[in-house]
């Protein structure tokens, strides 16, 4: 298989039971070139918005995977597992039935802001180059730092007995399974995930997405100026301006009020590269030319 087929955005809604690898491996097939990459894992039992990058695209997905996220979850109070979702096994069962939802409400705001988060131990963060996962599945004791991350939405949506259903928005890094570990923590019962379906990365929204097999029958592809000028600020520059960036030129940069990555367009809405602000000058993180 060779490169072919369009530059853009491609965005899959997933089905439970697939990894993200899976689908990259569909997609590849679907639209006939081996370069296609992902931005964001979704763990296998995960549904939801899965942001695909084709061709030249592939080049977007780390800036893309840094946004912010949205998820639709259901945390299962009661109950401890070794994965911290439905797929591990149980280590700890405690009876919720005790739980009132004032409480639920104190430890969910103690979970919501900036927060230090200690990852799920099977994970894909990498320990001396190994991923934490096959460690603890060599049965090694894995300890995971505490890293920093933002939860700006943790709202509960409705309680079943012992199921919370809850949407969250949050930081780039931010493990959702933890957040159930650590509620059931704080209300001393222990909790896990048994559902996860992400609805929004970035500005790519799940109103957006399309299944594989829907994809198959019909390629939908968001063109690759589309989604740099949906999912970044824009930058218009002039023919000169744009000529010597797309050489790997400095310039100066005179675009919007820098928070990130920039969109930069030639005039004739050709997308140049992908920059930002260093020193005044546009720094090239992406370039799109050739």
């Amino acid at each position: 298989m060779t490169q072919g087929g369009p530059d853009g955005i491609v965005v899959v809604d997933k089905a439970g039971g697939w990894t993200s690898h899976d689908v990259v491996a569909r997609m590849r097939r679907i639209a006939g070139t081996r370069k296609v990459g992902h931005a964001g894992t979704l763990d296998p039992m995960a549904t939801g918005v899965l942001v695909l990058g084709v061709n030249r695209a592939t080049r977007l997905l780390g800036h893309i995977s840094a946004g912010t996220k949205e998820y639709a979850a259901t945390i299962r109070l009661g109950v401890r597992t070794t994965t911290d979702d439905a797929e591990g096994e149980v280590v700890g069962e405690a009876d919720p039935s005790g739980v009132t939802d004032r409480a639920v409400a104190e430890c969910i705001a103690g979970l919501t802001g900036d927060i230090e988060q200690v990852p799920s131990a099977v994970s894909a963060i990498k320990v001396d180059g190994k991923r934490a996962y096959a460690r603890v599945r060599a049965g090694e004791d894995v300890q995971l730092a505490a890293r920093p991350v933002t939860v700006s939405r943790f709202d509960v949506v409705e309680r079943r007995g012992p199921d919370i259903d809850v949407l969250v928005e949050c930081s780039s890094g931010t493990y959702i399974r933890a957040l159930a570990r650590d509620l059931g923590e704080r209300l001393g019962v222990g909790g896990h995930l048994t559902a996860l379906r992400r609805t929004r990365v970035g500005c790519f929204e799940l109103a957006a997405a399309r299944t594989l097999d829907q994809l198959a029958a019909e390629l939908t592809v968001m063109p690759l100026a589309d989604a740099v000028a949906a999912a970044f600020p824009r930058w218009d520059l002039d023919a000169d301006a744009a000529v010597r960036l797309a050489h790997g030129q400095r310039i100066e940069y005179a675009g919007p009020v820098p928070s990130g990555p920039v969109g930069a367009f030639g005039p004739d809405g050709t997308v140049v590269a992908l920059v930002e602000e260093r020193d005044g000058v546009a720094s090239v993180l992406a370039g799109f030319v050739g």
